[in-house]
């Protein structure tokens, strides 16, 4: 009974100074982080009264270019991030959730996920043939792997939703106002 009051008492007094401890330190970077190491380490921006994100809303995103504005995403846009930080962000983002990215390593440097002034451009269709089938099937760098074997096509198509989502500038998608005159024969 002595020695489970002394265990504790060690362990409660332990988890006490470590709280203490904790609080008054700041975190400091790590010998082994990048210099750029704020990147990856930055704090989520808080809502403020007048910000909100929209009820159905299945996620959120940090805009890319102001940490401070939330992108709310949807169902497949949140299921086409979960796929991009599983499968595209070491090549299409400068920095990953583990550091810095693999793009600077690549020639010729890929887009980043959210360069809206390239990819808006690019219809879905030709996204999904560049994601099924690769860079060199479709005339881009070779180092572009193709992914039509290794995720579904709704997988593709809800990471193409999510790169829509956080295109900059915003994604608008093309009208198809396509009005058709009817004339009809004098007789």
């Amino acid at each position: 009974m002595k020695f489970l009051l002394v265990y504790l008492s060690v362990l409660v007094g332990s988890l006490g100074a470590t709280v203490l401890v904790s609080e008054n330190i700041a975190a400091k970077p790590v010998w082994c982080w990048p210099r750029d190491w704020r990147v990856f380490a930055r704090v989520k921006p808080r809502l403020s009264g007048n910000e909100f994100v929209p009820y159905g809303s299945y996620g959120s995103e940090i805009d890319w270019n102001n940490p401070d504005k939330v992108i709310p995403l949807d169902y497949n846009q949140a299921q086409g991030k979960r796929v991009f930080y599983q499968q595209c962000v070491w090549c299409h983002a400068d920095s990953t959730p583990a550091g810095p990215s693999n793009r600077s390593n690549v020639t010729p440097d890929p887009p980043l996920m959210n360069d809206g002034k390239l990819l808006n451009d690019q219809s879905d269709a030709s996204l999904r043939k560049i994601i099924t089938l690769g860079g060199s099937a479709v005339g881009k760098s070779a180092m572009m792997p193709p992914y039509g074997m290794s995720l579904t096509p709704d997988e593709i198509n809800n990471l193409i939703a999510y790169t829509r989502a956080i295109a900059a500038p915003e994604y608008r998608p093309p009208s198809h106002n396509i009005s058709w005159i009817w004339r009809s024969k004098s007789r």
